[in-house]
């Protein structure tokens, strides 16, 4: 399919900076992929010097999908396509010493994170002011705040603890070696600012930027841009203001507009053509997001027909709105033959999804439900990750301490006391204490044995994972340590150690692709670092077109489907009481607006009369995002199913029609 005018002026352009307003479902991926074709192609800018920059690892995957169709194998892989972070963690491998970390540095995940700043919070902190804590440090480092502005600015005491605990956190990990997931943009920010030589070396290095979902930067990565763009502007960013839904984790919709302001002679392209939806759901949509205030005008429109106007439903309680949704989707199984994985059911809240789940299960509908245990969480694939954390690091303490008994090694708390002091008087890491000859000397012979054992096998993992083949020294190290007998012992069945050995097995073939797809000369601690992105990001398990899909409107962000139910429609819920409390009601209707373009060829909107909250029945207030829908729009249904009666008997129509070709076959 060609290019429409829009999409084609975006892709010529490149004469300037240039930003791409990308409504729902326009192509933008399409416009970035021939972009840089264009660039290449006519020579403007070598392959090697062009970036490409997303938020997750699945659409940097996509994107170089699709550059690797249109360009020879060999220039595609001279391209740099990645997230942010692993852009800065490019830049940290690059210039390490300039931010005070030494080769082989470990990234905390999210766990390690919040294990460590508990140890240096007042004792006894709830979990819920802890887990606050760690968002406020996410927030200042985004924001480019340092601890010591961040406490002179505190406006109350909470404020100020987590401040306090700020610095002290950044002063742990250093010591460990290690940056957490969000230095891997504070650091080579702090680092581009300061130093004019490195900033200067890798504007040469990236000498064009293509930046996608560009609504969804925060502060630091708009300063990070700039910095790496500089005064020529050679760039171009798509995104779409009116899809900007992560405002509570730092994205400023507002860089769109500031970049009007960094650059007078920027130019905008608008895509306001529409290849996914049915004309009727593109007229709730704009209907819908026309309420909020919009520096950048866009209607969505389409070629696909106008197709069904979307339903809404009115049902009594969360059981009965469950019932009526997985009764529509068994009716679009049955009377239009339309997969199971062709169904969404979207909502607010996790929590929202257990009726639905028990109407799905009673019907045996199968379904997939985002937003369970992630991967990278599980205990078999962070003690493995944790292993070779510490042989890339043995500075890295969290992982010292997750791995000196795992499996048991008869090394108890005495044993790790002794270690802990030792490495807190000398100021040392718990792994070189463990290394110390008055340590070593004041353990029984059993002890001290097990211990260098311990340290022998990490060191020696790490002269093979460094100096020779890392997959080879991934392997001998879970022969060494005997993991498999060890998860076998610790399961409680047969079926949840295979399980769990299946999760080790992944990792290691995870590695392998990244060994493959990666540079040769790639060391065992490279690996680790390269992996540690995907453990700080969502990854879900794809799941097939026989399961209807259970997820956040969040976690759609991104996706389509032909069939989408967008249900929990009500005040309080959608939406959210605390973002209305917050003034956060731009964002809310952002949110249901994504969850409207999701949709492809039908949408039902539902919400409940009722709602069990705290184990008490509330009245509920239908969403003020419905009523913003005109009625003209949509198309209304009683409790009982459609208010129409024409409809009703189409609907039994089609039923039977289905049944008799059930029969024939």
């Amino acid at each position: 399919m060609p290019l429409n005018p829009q999409q084609a002026e975006a892709v010529r352009y490149l004469d300037g900076p240039l930003l791409v307003l990308a409504g729902a479902g326009s192509g933008k991926t399409r416009v970035i992929t021939e972009k840089i074709a264009r660039l290449v192609a006519d020579g403007h800018t070598a392959p090697d010097r062009i970036a490409a920059i997303t938020f997750t690892n699945k659409a940097a995957n996509e994107m170089r999908r699709r550059v690797a169709g249109r360009l020879k194998g060999e220039v595609a892989e001279r391209l740099t396509i990645c997230t942010f972070h692993a852009l800065g963690l490019r830049i940290l491998r690059q210039d390490a010493a300039a931010v005070g970390l030494r080769k082989g540095f470990s990234i905390l995940d999210a766990q390690d994170s919040a294990a460590m700043l508990r140890d240096l919070l007042p004792a006894g902190t709830p979990p819920d002011r802890l887990e606050r804590a760690r968002h406020l440090i996410g927030l200042w480092k985004n924001a480019g705040i340092a601890p010591e502005r961040a406490l002179a600015e505190a406006g109350d005491e909470f404020v100020m603890q987590a401040a306090r605990g700020y610095a002290r956190y950044q002063e742990r990990i250093s010591a460990c070696n290690a940056c957490d997931f969000d230095d891997l943009l504070a650091m080579p920010l702090a680092l581009l600012e300061s130093d004019g030589g490195v900033r200067a070396g890798w504007r040469e290095r990236l000498r064009y930027l293509l930046v996608d979902e560009y609504q969804d930067t925060n502060a630091c990565q708009y300063r990070l841009l700039r910095l790496l763009a500089g005064s020529r502007g050679a760039f171009t960013a798509v995104g779409d203001d009116d899809q900007s839904i992560y405002g509570w984790r730092g994205a400023r919709p507002e860089n769109l507009q500031a970049l009007q302001q960094d650059y007078p002679e920027l130019k905008i392209v608008t895509l306001e053509q529409n290849y996914r939806s049915c004309g009727a759901i593109l007229d709730a949509a704009n209907a819908l997001i026309g309420n909020n205030p919009r520096p950048f005008e866009k209607r969505l429109w389409s070629q696909l027909g106008p197709g069904e106007p979307p339903a809404v439903l009115s049902c009594d309680d969360d059981l009965h709105e469950a019932e009526r949704v997985v009764s529509e989707i068994q009716h679009l199984t049955f009377t239009r033959r339309v997969k199971p994985g062709h169904c969404a059911i979207l909502y607010r809240g996790n929590h929202q999804s257990r009726p639905f789940e028990q109407a799905l299960r009673e019907r045996n509908i199968p379904y997939h439900l985002s937003g369970g245990t992630a991967f990278f969480d599980r205990a078999e694939v962070k003690d493995v990750l944790s292993y070779l954390r510490l042989v890339g690091n043995p500075d890295d303490n969290s992982a010292f301490l997750r791995v000196i008994n795992t499996p048991r090694r008869s090394l108890g708390a005495a044993t790790l006391e002794r270690i802990a002091a030792h490495a807190d008087s000398s100021g040392t890491s718990l792994f070189e204490a463990a290394l110390a000859p008055d340590v070593r000397g004041a353990l029984a012979a059993r002890h001290e044995r097990q211990l260098a054992d311990f340290t022998d096998l990490i060191i020696g993992i790490g002269d093979r994972g460094e100096r020779g083949d890392p997959l080879a020294a991934v392997r001998d190290l879970l022969d060494a340590i005997d993991y498999e007998d060890w998860v076998r012992g610790q399961a409680r069945d047969e079926k949840a150690a295979e399980k769990r050995l299946n999760n080790v097995n992944e990792l290691v073939a995870w590695l392998e692709r990244l060994y493959r797809a990666g540079d040769p000369r790639d060391t065992l601690s490279d690996l680790v670092a390269r992996l540690a992105l995907m453990t700080n990001l969502d990854r879900e398990d794809e799941a097939g077109d026989g399961q209807v899909r259970l997820m956040t409107l969040h976690a759609a962000k991104g996706l389509e489907f032909p069939h989408v139910f967008l249900v929990g429609l009500e005040e309080g819920l959608l939406p959210h009481a605390q973002a209305l409390a917050e003034d956060g009601e731009a964002e809310e209707r952002r949110l249901a607006y994504v969850g409207i373009t999701r949709a492809q060829r039908t949408l039902t909107l539902s919400h409940c009369r009722k709602r069990r909250r705290y184990g008490e029945w509330q009245d509920c207030e239908p969403s003020r995002f419905l009523a913003e829908i005109p009625d003209s729009l949509v198309r209304r249904e009683d409790r009982d199913g459609p208010a129409d009666p024409e409809r009703s008997r189409q609907r039994r129509r089609d039923h039977m029609a289905a049944m008799r070709q059930l029969l024939a076959e």
